[in-house]
């Protein structure tokens, strides 16, 4: 802690959070940039359809706590490559759903490969006692969090 009990970001629990998620996200990154071709909010959307199923931009906005321009600019992006269709909501014609086209979850499943081999080779580095600890803490952190934060529009 600083001296004098003065604020230190280095010691700032959520700047180290944010550090840790910034460095294992950059080395994955090298995975879907160099191979694919795609941006981080790209692969995030594709990882959200891929998981989850159709689903309108602003449930991933929410879901992933991305801002929606990014989340547009994505899906433009994954969309003139062909790999997700747009269509309109049955529940709301002003919303589209966004769903993977085959070629997108062809992607989305190679891109997934790799990246159960790099979240193996990083909890293989930590350990096992380590890596559990650390999934049971950020889920805490997750689960303190969820019901205090109110979602920004």
């Amino acid at each position: 802690m600083a001296k004098g009990g003065d604020f230190d970001l280095q010691d700032f629990l959520p700047y180290l959070l944010n550090q840790a998620a910034e460095a294992t996200s950059r080395g994955f990154q090298a995975t879907y940039r160099a191979r694919y071709g795609l941006t981080r909010t790209q692969w995030r959307v594709m990882a959200n359809l891929g998981r989850f199923g159709a689903m309108t931009a602003r449930d991933i906005c929410r879901l992933s706590h991305i801002e929606k321009t990014k989340v547009s600019r994505a899906v433009a992006g994954l969309e003139a490559e062909a790999l997700l269709t747009r269509s309109t909501s049955p529940d709301d014609r002003r919303a589209e759903n966004l769903s993977l086209t085959p070629k997108g979850r062809t992607l989305f499943a190679e891109i997934g490969q790799h990246a159960q081999a790099f979240d193996a080779a990083l909890r293989a580095r930590l350990g096992p006692e380590i890596s559990a600890r650390v999934d049971a803490i950020l889920r805490e952190i997750i689960a303190l969090q969820s019901d205090e934060t109110p979602e920004e529009e």
